[in-house]
C-alpha cells in the first residue's frame, strides 16, 4: 500500500493532515476560527436561518462501545515487558477517546476495566451484539494470551470494528492472522491519529447510512435505499422545486448573499448582479425543500427540470451548500450523492463532482463542471479565490475557484450496486484551465494521477476530487463498511 502524502499546506495553517485529524478542528459545524478574513465576513451576513441538514443524520447520536485488553498480572518479560507502563498508556487512550468521542458527538460505552480473559472477552462481545453499537473499538495494551484472540472475537461480531495496537502489542504474526477479516480495520502503531481516524469512520458510516437525501426528478415522490449502502433517496418532483422559485421573492436576505460573493470575488466577467441574485434563490428554495422533507442532502436533474426555462441553475446554491457541509449532487447522480457524504463526513470538507476530460499532451485528467465549493481546505477554514462568471450555456452565475497548484487530491466516486465499489485515486493539480478560450465547463481543474496507464480510459465519471492524499483512508473505509476498494 502506498504511504499517503499531502503537502502540511493542504489544510492550512501550516497544520499537516495527521495533526489535523488528531486535532479534530475540523468537525462538522465547528466554531469558525477568529479572523479568517473572508470567511468570517461571509458568515457574518444575518442569514435568516442558515442551511443545514434536516434530515435523520441531522440528529444522530452514533454509539461505539470500546474496551483495553490485556493481562491482570505484571506484564513481565512477554511483550510489551515490564518497560511498558500500562496505566499510563490507558489513561493516555482514554483521554484520547473521549475526547473525540465528544468532538463527534458519538455515545461511548467504554468498558471500566480492561478485558482480562477470554471469558470475560467472551461476555464482552456477546453484550455488544445485543446492544448492536454503529462499532466496535478494541486497544489492545498487550501481546499475549487472550489479546488478538479478544481482537478475532471482536472482529467475528459482524458489527465495524476497529483494532489499535500500539508498539509492543503485535508482531505480524498476530496481524497476518486477522488482517483480512471484513468489516475491520487494524492500526498497528503509535500514531494516535489512527486511532481517531478509526472513530471517524464508524461515526462516519453510521451517517451515510441514517441520511436521507432529496432528489428533484421526474413526477413521482417515493422513498428507495442507495443500493446497500443504507442511505435514502426521497424522490419528489422535479417540478416542486421550479413551483418554489417561482414564488420566491427576493427580499434582503438573498440581496445580502449576492452583495457578499460579489465583494469577495476576484473579479466578475459577464454574469450580472441579477444572475448571482437569481442563483441564491435556489439556496433559499433549497433550505425550505430540506425542511419539508427532513433530508440531509439533495440532488437534482436540474438540466432536465430547469434547462428549457429561464430560471437559475443552482450552480452557486450547490457551491454554497457544499461550502456548508450539507451534501449537494449534480444531476441526480446517486453515485455522487453517497461519494459527496462519503467525503464530508471522513474528512470535514468538500468535493468537486466533475466530468473527467483526457488530456493526452500532459498525460492528465482535467475535471470539469459548472459547480464547485470554494472551501477547498475545510469548513472552517478560508475559501480558496474565485471569480464569478457564466457557465459554459452562457447563462447562470458561477463562482469558479482557483485551486492550488502542486494541491494534493484524491478522486473518489462511489458505483452503488450490491456490493457498491469505489473507486480510488490521487495526483497532484498541475493547472487551472482558462474556460474560454477553452470549451466546456468553466471550472476545469488539470490533475496528474499517479499510476494513470491510459487518460483515454481513465475509469467512472463525476467523481468527487478534493484536497488531500487519501487514498489509505478511503481503502480502509472501504473494508470497514464493505464497500469494495477499486485503487488506480
Amino acid at each position: 500500500m502506498q504511504k499517503s502524502r499531502c503537502p502540511a499546506h493542504c489544510h492550512g495553517h501550516g497544520v499537516s493532515r495527521r495533526a489535523f485529524l488528531g486535532t479534530g478542528a475540523c468537525l462538522v459545524g465547528s466554531a469558525l476560527v477568529a479572523g479568517c478574513g473572508a470567511v468570517a465576513d461571509r458568515r457574518s451576513v444575518a442569514l435568516l436561518a442558515p442551511i443545514e441538514q434536516q434530515g435523520p443524520a441531522s440528529t444522530l447520536t452514533p454509539t461505539l462501545h470500546a474496551t483495553f485488553v490485556r493481562r491482570k498480572e505484571p506484564y513481565g518479560m512477554w511483550w510489551p515487558g515490564a518497560v511498558y507502563d500500562g496505566e499510563a498508556a490507558r489513561t493516555k487512550y482514554t483521554t484520547i477517546i473521549q475526547d473525540h468521542a465528544k468532538r463527534l458527538g458519538m455515545k461511548l460505552n467504554l468498558r471500566p476495566e480492561p478485558i482480562h480473559s477470554n471469558a470475560e472477552a467472551d461476555a464482552w462481545v456477546a453484550e455488544t451484539k445485543a446492544a448492536n453499537p454503529d462499532g466496535l473499538l478494541v486497544v489492545l495494551l498487550d501481546r499475549q494470551k487472550h489479546s488478538w484472540p479478544t481482537a478475532g472475537k471482536a472482529m467475528d461480531s459482524g458489527l465495524p470494528t476497529v483494532v489499535y495496537s500500539p508498539l509492543g502489542s503485535s508482531f505480524t504474526t498476530n496481524t497476518a492472522r486477522v488482517a483480512e477479516k471484513p468489516h475491520s480495520v487494524i492500526y498497528a502503531t503509535d500514531d494516535t491519529t489512527q486511532l481517531v481516524y478509526g472513530m471517524q469512520m464508524i461515526h462516519a458510516r453510521a451517517r451515510m447510512r441514517a441520511s436521507r437525501c432529496l432528489v428533484l426528478r421526474g413526477n413521482k415522490r417515493q422513498d428507495k435505499p442507495l443500493a446497500d449502502l443504507g442511505t435514502t433517496l426521497r424522490y419528489v418532483p422535479a417540478g416542486d422545486f421550479l413551483a418554489e422559485y417561482k414564488k420566491t421573492e427576493t427580499d434582503a436576505e438573498i440581496n445580502a448573499l449576492a452583495d457578499d460573493y460579489i465583494r469577495h470575488a476576484t473579479y466578475m466577467t459577464a454574469a450580472t448582479r441579477d444572475d448571482v441574485v437569481n442563483g441564491l434563490k435556489s439556496y433559499v428554495v433549497s433550505r425550505r425543500l430540506l425542511a419539508r422533507e427532513a433530508c440531509d442532502a439533495i440532488s437534482m436533474d436540474c438540466l432536465g427540470a430547469l434547462g428549457k426555462s429561464k430560471v437559475s441553475l443552482p450552480c452557486i446554491a450547490w457551491s454554497r451548500m457544499n461550502d456548508e457541509g450539507v451534501p449537494a449532487a449534480c444531476e441526480a447522480d446517486t453515485g455522487a450523492i453517497a461519494t459527496h457524504m462519503a467525503v464530508q463526513y471522513l474528512f470535514d470538507r468538500p468535493g468537486f463532482q466533475q466530468d473527467p476530460v483526457p488530456e493526452t499532451s500532459r498525460d492528465a485528467i482535467i475535471g470539469a463542471h459548472c459547480t464547485c465549493a470554494t472551501k477547498l481546505n475545510g469548513f472552517d477554514q478560508p475559501p480558496e479565490p474565485y471569480h464569478i462568471q457564466h457557465h459554459h450555456g452562457n447563462r447562470d452565475a458561477v463562482p469558479v475557484p482557483t485551486w492550488r497548484m502542486g494541491q494534493t487530491v484524491t478522486s473518489a466516486d462511489i458505483l452503488p450496486g450490491n456490493p457498491s465499489k469505489m473507486l480510488i485515486a490521487a495526483g497532484v493539480v498541475v493547472q487551472n484551465m482558462k474556460v474560454p478560450p477553452a470549451g466546456g465547463c468553466v471550472v476545469s481543474v488539470m490533475v496528474e494521477f499517479d499510476d494513470c496507464e491510459n487518460v483515454l480510459t481513465w475509469p467512472g465519471f463525476h467523481q468527487i476530487w478534493f484536497y488531500g492524499d487519501y487514498k489509505n483512508e478511503l481503502e480502509d473505509f472501504c473494508k470497514l463498511t464493505g464497500i469494495e476498494p477499486v485503487m488506480a
